[in-house]
């Protein structure tokens, strides 16, 4: 993962769900593009991606899916990349804020990614949401943001 700097011009700002996420650090189908796309630009999330990536890594692990080295070489990349990620703290105002999707229930950590990327994009309008999720991807639809 190759973030860059927040102030170059023109530079592409892109919010990352921990599926994207996921799909990348495992490498598995669709990763290539989804790094093409992510490569230079500045990437935004939730700190909640650094919860569910590790998570994920460990259930992984437990069920042997992801063999010893595969899981301590993913461990220490979700710890570097999020020195690299723009990440926005889950905070109480985000909690109680009644945005919500017209159509689409999300599930609550999809919700707090939304919300997430919405409080982005107001400061400084996003490229795209970028999820793997088909629900969450229309509940970002659904609340405006770029998919």
């Amino acid at each position: 993962m190759n973030a860059r700097s927040g102030d170059a011009p023109g530079r592409r700002r892109l919010y990352l769900d921990t599926s994207a996420y996921l799909c990348i650090l495992l490498a598995q189908g669709g990763s290539e593009d989804l790094e093409r796309e992510t490569d230079g630009a500045e990437l935004l999330s939730s700190v909640l991606l650094i919860l569910e990536a590790r998570r994920n890594l460990i259930r992984l692990a437990r069920a042997g899916t992801l063999k010893p080295d595969s899981y301590k070489t993913c461990i220490e990349r979700v710890d570097r990349d999020a020195r690299l990620l723009v990440l926005r703290d889950l905070t109480l105002d985000l909690c109680q804020s009644n945005l919500v999707p017209a159509v689409t229930t999300p599930h609550s950590l999809d919700l707090a990614h939304v919300r997430s990327a919405l409080w982005f994009h107001a400061s400084e309008r996003i490229d795209r949401f970028v999820t793997l999720d088909h629900s969450q991807k229309e509940a970002a639809r659904e609340l405006g943001l770029p998919v």
